[in-house]
């Protein structure tokens, strides 16, 4: 579908991105750097999800939530860099119309996929370190998939909701996208409205709700008398912590900086972090702070393991 035209106007069917460099010389370095960045992202987090469906010990909860965002994220940076890299090949950097209405939807699909599976997973050690004798019963596999399926029930209706809105904008020109600009030749206040109010209940929600979560655990592992139970329990929590700012962090900066103007080439580097280094980190970050998957990563690379 493309976008209709208005009066005088000549419709715009594809767009063109100026990208992050202009020599052909840097093109071919940022072709390898981000063909590196998406064959570490893709293996390290396959490797992650192949870790715990292989490994008993890691037939938990809080694991089977990170094997969903380990698929989200190989999600996430497939949706935008082969693309790109395609581009540095073809040295014709341009995105239909339809080709971007459809990378739009499904970065906002699993983006929000992940805000409300860190969500989901800051709930899980709540519940594990507040509410240890009823855990099992308030995370059972049920619960889990219940809280997937409203997951991605509410993330498809966000992304939806932005793809629509989106097609019924004129586009006339400029057609260049350095980086976040405004196209459009007609309105766009209520994609604005949408885009902040939406964003607020994705990300604003979810970062609230992970705050209160972790402000009962700090408590309760306050209360804990020994060092070595405190450290421990501490420990399951860093990791979790740690995606979690980098992700949310770096993803409320873009949203802030969506009604300017202008794009600094800090803005890139930010939309770079965010949707290209974060899932390439996340695999490191878990199997740093986790023993049972180091193990299980492992045993995965010498061909060892056996699902007894």
């Amino acid at each position: 579908m493309e976008p209709e035209a208005g009066t005088n106007r000549t419709a715009v069917a594809e767009f063109t991105l100026l990208g992050l460099v202009e020599t052909e010389e840097m093109q071919s370095v940022v072709f390898v750097l981000f063909l590196f960045a998406y064959l570490v992202t893709v293996g390290g987090n396959l490797s992650i999800l192949a870790a715990i469906l292989v490994e008993p010990k890691l037939h938990t909860p809080m694991c089977f939530f990170l094997g969903n965002v380990s698929v989200l994220d190989v999600g996430c940076i497939t949706v935008t860099v082969p693309a790109m890299l395609s581009h540095l090949l073809s040295h014709r950097p341009t995105i239909s119309y339809g080709a971007c209405l459809t990378q739009l939807f499904f970065f906002h699909l699993l983006a929000g996929m992940d805000c409300f599976l860190l969500t989901a997973m800051a709930y899980d050690r709540f519940l594990a370190i507040c509410r240890p004798l009823t855990y099992s019963i308030h995370m059972s596999q049920t619960v889990q998939r219940m809280l997937v399926a409203v997951s991605w029930t509410c993330a498809f209706t966000n992304a939806l909701t932005h793809t629509i809105a989106l097609t019924t904008l004129n586009f006339c020109g400029p057609k260049e996208v350095n980086h976040f600009y405004q196209l459009s030749c007609s309105s766009t206040q209520l994609n604005e409205l949408l885009l902040f109010a939406l964003g607020f209940l994705m990300v604003g929600a979810p970062v609230v709700l992970i705050i209160a979560s972790y402000i009962h655990v700090a408590a309760a592992v306050l209360q804990i008398r020994s060092a070595e139970g405190r450290k421990k329990a501490f420990s399951t929590c860093g990791s979790h912590l740690t995606v979690v700012f980098l992700f949310c962090g770096t993803g409320i900066f873009n949203y802030m900086r969506l009604g300017s103007e202008e794009a600094s080439e800090k803005d890139k580097g930010v939309g770079v972090f965010n949707t290209v280094i974060n899932p390439m980190l996340n695999p490191l970050i878990y199997s740093l702070r986790n023993t049972d998957v180091q193990g299980a990563l492992w045993r995965i690379l010498v061909g060892r393991w056996s699902l007894t």
